[in-house]
């Protein structure tokens, strides 16, 4: 469900700083994410509870900034602002996503992404210029690798594995898709490559269903980021929820998936020592 979010605004962001190499990226973050599958969650120290509300609320932050870009892109700073007032709002009160709509929204983001896919390999790409493969830049590799670890990281420990082996596979056949309709250069510079790519895959009459999409795909995974928050540390003080929206407003995309990246490395690492920990008392 959160890589549907994630995917709206971080492949433009990693394909700018590693271009095909995006691919190897994307590979490297599924591996981690599979890897740290059972990792448990950190302990309840206050710098565990502070790492976990920095990386819930900077994905917030990028939800907010897809959700403006793709649904009001004329006001797309005003509304990520008022995006993250209202969906850390109702997750801080307690509103609380059902399991059931949790997995409906994820099937159908699933069943969006296939279907995106199909549609830009069968329509031949046009021309594009500076393309093609370049050598690896490894730190762009290591960035686009930050940034999606995020949203393929499992949080329910049932079957993680096979979990993070489909959302990878799905992301990395959506970046290959998307990099085979536009190009490197023309999909790193894009803010809102999805639309792009439907535009290039001559799919404009799915622009609506794209708008569609892109409300599920942000909103219910914010939501059940900012209750997550909530259950976790406590509901966090102002703030905190200032930053969020100064992030929303002011931030370019980038940075914002970089601090959510780097929180979620740390939450891992974590986690990590609150099992040793854990084990060493036993």
């Amino acid at each position: 469900m959160r890589l549907g979010g994630g995917l709206l605004v971080a492949l433009a962001a990693g394909a700018a700083g590693a271009g095909w190499w995006l691919l190897a990226g994307l590979v490297l973050a599924a591996v981690a994410a599979g890897v740290t599958a059972r990792v448990p969650e950190p302990g309840d120290a206050l710098v565990d509870r502070v790492v976990i509300a920095v990386a819930r609320l900077s994905e917030v932050a990028v939800y907010a900034i897809a959700f403006g870009a793709y649904v009001f892109p004329e006001h797309r700073a005003a509304a990520a602002t008022a995006f993250v007032v209202v969906v850390t709002g109702a997750g801080f009160a307690g509103l609380e996503i059902p399991t059931i709509v949790v997995r409906i929204t994820g099937a159908l983001l699933l069943l969006a992404g296939l279907g995106l896919i199909a549609v830009c390999v069968a329509v031949p790409p046009v021309a594009t210029v500076g393309g093609g493969l370049r050598p690896p830049d490894f730190s762009g590799v290591l960035v686009a690798a930050v940034i999606f670890l995020p949203f393929l990281r499992a949080r329910r420990r049932e079957h993680a594995g096979w979990r993070v082996l489909l959302l990878g596979g799905v992301a990395v056949l959506v970046a290959f898709a998307a990099l085979y309709q536009l190009g490197a250069v023309r999909l790193g510079l894009s803010p809102t490559s999805l639309r792009d790519l439907l535009s290039a895959a001559d799919a404009d009459a799915l622009q609506p269903l794209l708008t569609v999409v892109a409300v599920i795909a942000t909103v219910v995974p914010a939501v059940v980021a900012g209750s997550d928050v909530r259950v976790r540390t406590g509901a966090p003080g102002i703030v905190a929820r200032i930053a969020a929206v100064v992030a929303a407003y002011l931030l370019p995309v980038l940075p914002v998936l970089v601090v959510a990246g780097l929180a979620t490395v740390t939450e891992l690492l974590l986690g990590v020592r609150a099992r040793r920990y854990s084990g060493a008392r036993e």
